[in-house]
């Protein structure tokens, strides 16, 4: 009980913000609309089961005329209109077509609005950089925001419209079967509506069966939700890996590494295969004994002549809807356990989004009035605690040029980060002068999805840089022959040469003209002649820029006025 409180309690907090949101104006309205729709589908359902029983009784009484006319527009039948079944049956279909259509109006802006609060939480304050770091149990945010997020409003609203309708139908069809069944004597006592209470025990049982012999698949599908997106990423690191791969020859390591994480996805597989077996043993009887069970409890009345066949199907039919009522959780117990499983993944990511962004460990970017870039007191740790560097301090003045040299693994790159803001691990502060502009470029760039024009433009909006801007920094750093394919889209980053990515990253230089630009082994990729004309192009076209350069070669020393070097856990000048 304590469980299903604390599932319930998590899927209101998840549920919550649509509806109090900017939206749940529309949202409301929608939801309105499709509740109405429902309700009058089973409004519709308790009409047809009147239906029922005038159209078999005049079958009963080879009523030709009532007959037909209940097939067809309408009729009277024992002093009562009824309407015909294809007046029903078409008003049920376009009114069942419409509630599907606006569900999922409801359902896709719902979804929207999800995936792009989990999106603006995710990337703010660069709470996806700190959970890679730190929370490796939180994995696959992809997959959580772009499966679990579809699945959650998907069930939320299926299981939600279904069980109003199921607690609709059990008011309304209470009522027929009470009045349908009558009294029944057992030893002596007289109990009105008997039916009714046989469908409630009916269901009751069945329930309790139900959750006995379905409740390991909460467990498996939590699993297999997560098996399913580790195979799924270990497939793209293939793809977006090919050429490391093809170089090492590890195909067939990359393939024992698929299928083993392809067998725990089976075997995992399997055990769902096997629970839901059971399971569908249970329901799948359930169903078959239900469909008949109302008219062998109903047929000694109908054999005694205390009621006509169209009662009996009526009777049968009313029955059955109070009792598939009754029975919603056992027809809905396979897909209740996928939503507890989303709901646990989607709530256990929430909270490692809001604990990474509360986290304020790592030297942090703090806005000064001093115009350098200053780190002060900084203690950088690597995550399993150990100490890369102590007390590290460090000046970059406008206009000047520093480098920072060390051997490989002395904490150069984790010194790039934390003058970044982005390192959780240690203390201190970066202070930068206000409103200035920094450009970090690591040994590998980033370049997004897209045409070529947005990766040479990022992170600032393609739209808003002029085309001549962009043709004159491609033929700057060397890559006016990408000038035709500027619109082109492609997988540029494996179009790419590394040292055409590392010249496509000093484009973005020069069209950010930052105020300080901070490089990481941006050039190992170059030349040692093409490295020294970037860093002059640099030289020339901001004069005024602080720039730090991590490098290791010797010759890009005669770039910079200052040296530093990292060695024994200590920033210490050269």
């Amino acid at each position: 009980m304590r469980r299903i409180g604390s599932f319930l309690r998590d899927a209101w907090s998840l549920t919550r913000p649509y509806w109090r949101s900017a939206e749940r104006g529309r949202a409301l309205a929608l939801l309105a609309a499709v509740v109405i729709l429902n309700l009058s589908l089973v409004g519709m359902t308790v009409v047809l089961t009147y239906w029922q029983r005038a159209f078999y009784n005049a079958l009963e009484e080879k009523d030709a005329a009532t007959f037909w006319s209940l097939i067809f527009l309408g009729g009277e039948a024992a002093g009562t209109w009824f309407p015909g079944f294809a007046v029903v049956a078409a008003a049920y279909i376009l009114i069942a077509v419409y509630q599907l259509y606006l569900r999922q109006a409801l359902q896709i802006r719902w979804r929207r609005w999800l995936t792009r609060e989990y999106l603006d939480n995710w990337l703010a304050d660069r709470a996806y950089y700190r959970i890679a770091l730190t929370d490796p149990a939180t994995d696959n945010p992809d997959q959580r925001i772009a499966d679990d997020l579809r699945l959650f409003v998907d069930d939320v609203l299926t299981l939600g419209l279904g069980l109003m309708n199921s607690v609709v139908t059990l008011f309304s069809f209470v009522l027929v079967l009470w009045s349908l069944s009558g009294p029944l004597e057992v030893f002596g006592i007289s109990i009105p509506g008997y039916m009714v209470w046989v469908a409630l025990v009916y269901s009751v049982v069945g329930t309790w069966l139900a959750h006995l012999i379905g409740r390991p698949l909460i467990r498996l599908n939590f699993l297999q939700q997560r098996v399913e997106a580790d195979f799924r990423y270990a497939l793209v690191r293939v793809r977006d890996n090919v050429e490391g791969i093809a170089l090492h020859g590890g195909e067939a390591d990359e393939k024992r590494g698929l299928l083993s994480r392809f067998q725990a996805l089976t075997e995992n597989w399997w055990g769902i295969m096997t629970a839901t077996k059971r399971l569908t043993f249970f329901t799948a009887g359930y169903s078959q004994v239900a469909s008949i069970f109302p008219i062998v409890v109903a047929a000694p009345a109908y054999f005694a002549g205390a009621i006509p066949l169209g009662g009996l199907i009526q009777t049968s039919s009313a029955f059955g809807q109070v009792q598939g009522a009754m029975s919603w959780f056992v027809d809905y117990y396979a897909r209740l356990t996928e939503l507890f499983a989303t709901v646990e993944r989607l709530t256990g990511f929430h909270r490692a989004i809001a604990i990474a962004r509360a986290t304020s460990a790592g030297p942090r970017p703090v806005p000064g009035e001093d115009p350098a870039v200053t780190l002060e007191g900084a203690t950088l740790s690597l995550p399993d605690g150990r100490v890369l560097l102590r007390d590290a301090a460090l000046r970059l003045e406008k206009g000047e040029a520093v480098l920072v040299s060390g051997a490989s693994g002395s904490g150069k790159s984790t010194l790039f980060r934390a003058l970044a803001g982005i390192w959780p691990f240690g203390q201190g502060a970066v202070h930068v002068p206000q409103g200035a502009r920094a450009l970090f470029l690591p040994q590998r760039p980033y370049i997004p999805l897209g045409t070529l024009r947005r990766a040479v433009c990022y992170p600032m909006d393609a739209a808003l840089v002029p085309d001549a801007d962009v043709r004159a920094a491609l033929e700057d750093v060397g890559l006016g022959h990408l000038i035709p394919r500027l619109e082109e889209e492609d997988a540029w980053d494996r179009r790419l040469s590394g040292g055409e990515q590392q010249r496509l990253a000093f484009a973005r230089v020069l069209l950010a003209k930052p105020d300080y630009l901070f490089l990481d082994e941006a050039t190992a990729s170059l030349d040692p002649a093409a490295e020294a004309a970037l860093y002059r192009l640099v030289a020339e076209r901001l004069p005024g820029a602080g720039v730090l350069s991590i490098a290791h070669r010797p010759a890009v020393a005669a770039f910079h006025g200052r040296a530093l070097r990292v060695a024994e856990g200590r920033l210490q000048e050269v």
